[in-house]
């Protein structure tokens, strides 16, 4: 047996060894996109039904505040699921 075999016995320790983020990785970056899906939903609408016409639905809080804040979050909080790393406990093992 070689040093490479002793270390990855099992393919599951070898699937853990090549993955570089874990499954809180993924959900976090699941409702980050949730959360931008969300905020430019918030943003869309409010149209004139003719040219000639002004709708002032454009100019809403929700379409200049909330839609793009939640928008900006989601982004931020992206960066931040891809570099979270978990904790290792104090027990374990290097």
């Amino acid at each position: 047996m070689t040093e490479y075999d002793k270390k990855n016995d099992t393919p599951q320790e070898a699937r853990r060894v090549a993955l570089p983020f874990c499954r809180t990785n993924f959900l976090m970056m699941g409702g980050c996109v949730l959360l931008i899906i969300i905020g430019f939903a918030l943003m869309s609408g409010g149209g004139s039904p003719t040219d000639t016409e002004f709708n002032p639905e454009i100019f809403s809080t929700r379409r200049i505040v909330v839609g793009p804040l939640l928008t900006f979050l989601g982004f931020l909080l992206m960066a931040f699921a891809i570099i979270w790393t978990p904790r290792k406990n104090v027990n374990e093992k290097k």
